[in-house]
């Protein structure tokens, strides 16, 4: 890493049946196991959520900042992560993602082009190349983009 723009520290206690705080405690959430893992269902966040929130957010960011070096205007822009806990048959576990765009007023081969470029750049897309699937999706048609 060249240079350090930010440090996020937060600690986990409990693992998927814990909490998580981070360190100026903004982020101070229970952590459940889902109900679809065998949880019983109890309000609390999970770990694919907070990724799925944290990647959809940076995600939104860094195709506005495209967008803006393109000289586009974006109107009513929205990203939705769905991040999925898998297991292999060699039964390792393994995430997926889907990245759904809503870029209103936006001709699809135009947002098709801001996901791809923002894929490009946004540093979680960054983390996660090579090593999860993650496929671009636009609203107007759903259809699988990468």
């Amino acid at each position: 890493m060249r240079r350090a723009l930010y440090t996020a520290e937060v600690t986990a206690r409990g693992g998927r049946s814990g909490h998580v705080r981070s360190a100026d405690g903004i982020l101070d959430i229970d952590l459940r196991i889902p109900r679809e893992m065998g949880g019983a269902g109890e309000p609390g966040s999970n770990p694919e959520q907070l990724f799925a929130a944290a990647y959809a957010a940076c995600f939104e960011s860094t195709l506005r900042a495209i967008a803006r070096h393109q000289k586009k205007l974006l109107h009513e822009t929205s990203i939705t992560a769905r991040v999925t806990l898998g297991l292999t048959d060699d039964r390792r576990y393994q995430l997926g993602v889907e990245l759904r765009g809503h870029l209103e007023g936006v001709a699809p081969e135009d947002a098709l082009a801001l996901m791809r470029a923002a894929h490009d750049v946004c540093p979680y897309s960054n983390a996660t190349r090579g090593n999860v699937d993650v496929r671009l999706l636009i609203d107007s048609d759903l259809a699988a983009v990468a």
